[in-house]
């Protein structure tokens, strides 16, 4: 019988409490989770337990690890893995939660949104540099920065909608309804702003119907094609 197995995350970002809630499922079937893997976990098979999980966003000094990890040891939560800034903590059911109160759950968020914004900022930037390149240039070049453009695409749109919902969820718990309303009106403004620069925009309009495409087929079809190739891919690895 296969002692590992993988399962896909929903994005911590986005589903951090319903991830948690999996993987509390798998370890009463006996599936205890060993490490973080590309858009997952990776679990191992053992005993049933009823094990409930929580996960921390932290950027650690070197020789501060011991120290972070034996204040969550002390109150019942021992360390099962890390990626990079990400940790995530496993106890008994019935332990007293990590964060319990709103000040806590707002230094939790912070750093995840901080450094997500930072990442998202950037990647924007430099996407938005290699499309207005694409758009003044011809030939070569312009083949070279389309195909830049839609790789940084890829990357920067995920990128920044983890972003978006690392603030909102910061806000959310500092009861910040102006901002998470914002938040959420932001995608249709751009969109209308789209809209009305190829209708009123002294450009060539099939020119920028195209790069439109470009963008939204490397922002969003791309990760989505993956996505299903990943899941399908483990999915049937498991049942193999």
């Amino acid at each position: 019988m296969k002692q590992t197995k993988y399962i896909m995350s929903g994005g911590l970002a986005f589903a951090e409490e319903k991830d948690m809630k999996k993987l509390r499922r798998f370890s009463l079937k006996g599936w205890h989770v060993t490490g973080f893997k590309f858009l997952g976990y990776t679990l191992e098979k053992g005993e049933s337990s009823d094990y409930i999980y929580s996960v921390d966003y932290r950027s650690l000094e070197v020789g501060e690890e011991d120290e972070y990890f034996d204040v969550f040891a002390s109150a019942g939560w021992s360390h099962v893995t890390s990626e990079g800034d990400i940790h995530l903590f496993r106890a008994e059911s019935g332990t007293k939660a990590i964060y319990s109160d709103s000040e806590t759950l707002v230094e939790k968020y912070k750093s995840l949104s901080n450094s997500m914004g930072y990442i998202a900022i950037s990647l924007v930037v430099i996407t938005a540099l290699a499309w207005l390149g694409t758009m003044m240039s011809s030939g070569v070049l312009h083949s070279l920065l389309t195909v830049i453009g839609i790789v940084l695409t890829v990357v920067a749109f995920p990128a920044t909608l983890t972003a978006i919902a690392s603030y909102n969820n910061k806000w959310k718990v500092e009861e910040k309804k102006g901002l998470v309303a914002l938040l959420k009106i932001i995608p249709a403004a751009l969109v209308i702003m789209a809209v009305l620069v190829l209708v009123f925009g002294d450009y060539d309009s099939a020119r920028l119907l195209a790069y439109l495409a470009y963008m939204i087929i490397g922002g969003t079809v791309f990760p989505a094609v993956i996505w299903l190739i990943m899941s399908l891919f483990h999915k049937v690895r498991n049942e193999a």
